[in-house]
């Protein structure tokens, strides 16, 4: 039985006026070939505007931002916690600031030995422990070391997540005028253009398919047929500058962007009232009925 959350939903509902908001593409090692991704942006009623997009190229960039004034509220692509299953297996603590402190303190190759030595001790098709997000959101697990990193994403982001005092909801209080809310831009991509691949770091399968995907894909936000209920206003600049990024890197950061201005203004951030701190919760995934 996951322990309730340590973290009270907020009291009151933050109004949309004077937020600033972002949407984050995270990379555990970024460089200039391949950046972290900020969208940057501002919501009015059911308008999200895209401000600017911001290229991070390296972790004491991400370090700064994460410092940058409040309010602002920013959706981030990488996993906030781990299975609660996998870490009581593994003896870890099973508070999220001990937790993350003690996950920081591994070398990647430690959390990759310690995660396949899991994954080998269990019989097919159950080898790797999910959070109770995974299935609503699609997402892949957490301590996933391999297609895609998100473990390390993991291991770079969340100590500094917890270093920068920001507010994560549901799972460690901090700044209530920092807010950062885990989020995934494949659950939104997915509602909108179903399984359709979009993008590609490989040059070869960067492919008119993708590039076609990545255009039904920005109509669609534009013209607001998400179940968030929110339209993006782009200028035309930026509408081809996202369809023109074959990496996806923009366009993510800006699905992000959308999902976090879904949660503001929501009360509790949007995310259940039951969510596990150990884990999280991916913001705009709808829990299980």
């Amino acid at each position: 039985m996951p322990a309730p959350s340590s973290v009270s939903p907020a009291a009151s509902v933050p109004a949309a006026d004077g937020w600033a908001l972002m949407g984050v593409d995270f990379s555990s090692a970024p460089r200039r070939a391949k950046p972290i991704v900020v969208a940057h942006g501002r919501r009015a009623g059911a308008v999200v505007r895209l401000d600017a997009l911001e290229a991070v190229p390296e972790l004491a960039g991400f370090d700064t931002l994460l410092r940058r004034p409040g309010p602002w509220a920013a959706g981030f692509d990488l996993p906030f916690g781990l299975p609660r299953e996998l870490v009581e297996s593994l003896g870890w603590p099973t508070q999220w600031p001990a937790l993350i402190g003690h996950y920081a303190g591994l070398t990647r190759a430690q959390v990759r030995d310690a995660f396949a030595a899991f994954c080998a001790a269990r019989p097919a098709g159950r080898k790797f422990a999910h959070r109770a997000c995974d299935g609503p959101a699609g997402s892949s697990p957490s301590m996933k070391w391999v297609n895609p990193p998100v473990a390390y994403m993991l291991h770079a982001a969340a100590p500094r997540l917890l270093s920068a005092g920001v507010h994560l909801p549901s799972v460690h209080p901090g700044d209530p005028a920092r807010v950062a809310l885990e989020a995934y831009p494949g659950l939104l991509a997915r509602e909108l253009i179903g399984r359709r691949s979009y993008k590609s770091d490989d040059r070869a399968r960067q492919t008119p398919d993708r590039l076609i995907a990545r255009k039904d894909l920005v109509d669609a936000l534009e013209q607001g047929r998400s179940r968030l209920g929110l339209r993006l206003k782009l200028s035309h600049a930026q509408r081809d500058a996202l369809v023109a990024d074959a990496s996806g890197d923009s366009l993510d950061a800006t699905l992000c962007l959308l999902q976090a201005a879904w949660a503001l203004g929501r009360p509790g951030w949007g995310l259940p009232p039951d969510v596990d701190p150990l884990e999280g919760w991916i913001v705009t995934a709808e829990p299980p009925a």
